[in-house]
C-alpha cells in the first residue's frame, strides 16, 4: 500500500509512523509512505498557505493553489505504479471513523491524507477528494494527529503488517463485539488466577468461554454494539443467558 500525506507539519509523523509495527512494515516493503509539505508548492514570494475569508469572519482558511499542486505532484509521481485512490480530507463534519471504515480502506492500494490548519479549508479543495473523515465529534489544531489514528487503524488489516492476519480480525469491534479477556504466564499471579478452561487443552470449551466472555463485556460496557452486531444462532442464547444472569427477576 502507498499512503500519502499531505501536512505543514510532516516531522509531526516520523516518531508515530516511522517506529515499531508500521515502521517494520516499511522496512520490509508493505507499506510506502510519503509525507509531503505541501508549503512547498506556494507560489507566492513568502511561502504563504493561507488567507482571510472572503466575506469576513475570524481565522485563516487554507489557499487551494499550494494543495492542488501538491495533489499533482503526488499523481504524476505515483502513476506508473499506483492508482490514484481514495484521497480523504480531514474535517470535523466528516464521515466517522470506526473498524469498519479502516477495513474498508485496507482494501486500497494507494490512499492520500489532507491534513488541515487554521480555521478550515478552502471549498474548493474538497472537490479533489473522495472522502471527508473525522475521530469524532471534536475539534483538533491540526488533522496530523487524526490522519496517524486512521493510518494506524487502517495498516493493521495490510497482509504482511501484523504478520498474523487473524490478529486483527479478533480485535474489539471486528465482529461486532469487544474483545474477549486473555492472559499469559504465570497462570497464578498473586493470587489472581487464569481461568481453568483457558489451560484445559480443550479447544471447543475454550472458543464456547471466549465468545461468552466477549458477549458479556460488551454487555456490561457497550449494549449498544449489541444492536447492530451479527450474532449467530449460539451467541443469541449466550446472551440471553447473560441476560437472565444480569438481573434473574426479569420475566421470559
Amino acid at each position: 500500500m502507498r499512503i500519502d500525506i499531505l501536512s505543514l507539519f510532516p516531522d509531526m509523523f516520523q516518531a508515530t509512523l516511522g517506529e515499531s509495527i508500521v515502521g517494520k512494515a516499511q522496512d520490509n516493503g508493505f507499506l510506502d509512505i510519503k509525507v509531503t509539505d505541501f508549503r512547498d508548492y506556494t507560489d507566492n514570494k513568502h511561502n504563504r498557505v493561507d488567507d482571510t475569508p472572503f466575506g469576513g469572519g475570524a481565522g485563516m482558511l487554507l489557499q487551494a493553489q499550494p494543495i492542488f499542486d501538491a495533489m499533482a505532484a503526488i499523481d504524476e509521481e505515483t502513476k506508473d505504479r499506483y492508482p490514484k485512490g481514495r484521497v480523504i480530507l480531514m474535517d470535523p463534519a466528516g464521515r466517522r471513523f470506526d473498524q469498519d471504515y479502516a477495513q474498508e480502506l485496507s482494501q486500497e492500494e494507494h490512499l492520500t491524507f489532507i491534513c488541515g490548519h487554521y480555521e478550515g479549508y478552502d471549498e474548493r479543495i474538497r472537490s479533489l477528494v473522495t472522502d471527508e473523515a473525522s475521530l469524532g465529534d471534536y475539534v483538533l489544531t491540526g488533522g496530523e494527529l487524526a490522519a496517524m489514528v486512521m493510518i494506524d487503524a487502517t495498516v493493521r488489516f495490510v497482509p504482511g503488517v501484523l504478520g498474523n492476519m487473524s490478529s486483527p480480525m479478533g480485535d474489539s469491534f471486528s465482529n461486532g463485539l469487544l474483545e474477549y479477556p486473555q492472559y499469559t504466564r504465570p497462570a497464578d499471579f498473586r493470587g489472581m488466577k487464569v481461568p481453568e478452561v483457558l489451560t484445559s487443552g480443550n479447544h471447543q470449551k475454550i472458543k464456547e468461554w471466549r465468545q461468552r466472555e466477549a458477549l458479556r463485556r460488551t454487555l456490561e460496557r457497550r449494549p449498544d454494539l449489541l444492536k447492530t452486531a451479527k450474532l449467530t444462532r449460539e451467541q443469541r442464547l449466550m446472551l440471553e443467558d447473560l441476560k437472565l444472569d444480569q438481573d434473574p427477576d426479569v420475566p421470559d
